[in-house]
C-alpha cells in the first residue's frame, strides 16, 4: 500500500487559526503542551491577527481567533 502525503498551502492562513483555536482553548483551560509554550502560541496567534498578546492572554486571543475565522 503506497502512502501519499498533502500539504495544505493556505495563504490566508485559517488552517493555522482552526489549529491555533485549539490550542488556545486548551490554554485558557490550564492545560498545557509539551511541544509548544504559551508565548509561542501566542507569536502564532500576533502573527495572524495582528495584535500582540501578553503572557496568560489567551482567552483574549481565542476571542480574536474566532473573529478572524468568522
Amino acid at each position: 500500500m503506497e502512502v501519499k502525503m498533502v500539504t495544505l498551502i493556505q495563504p490566508d492562513n485559517r488552517l493555522a487559526a482552526v489549529f491555533l483555536k485549539g490550542h488556545l482553548k486548551m490554554l485558557a483551560l490550564g492545560m498545557k503542551n509539551s511541544k509548544l509554550s504559551g508565548t509561542q502560541i501566542l507569536k502564532a496567534a500576533s502573527q495572524i491577527t495582528g495584535k500582540k498578546y501578553k503572557r496568560g492572554q489567551y482567552k483574549l486571543a481565542l476571542a480574536d481567533i474566532e473573529e478572524f475565522l468568522s
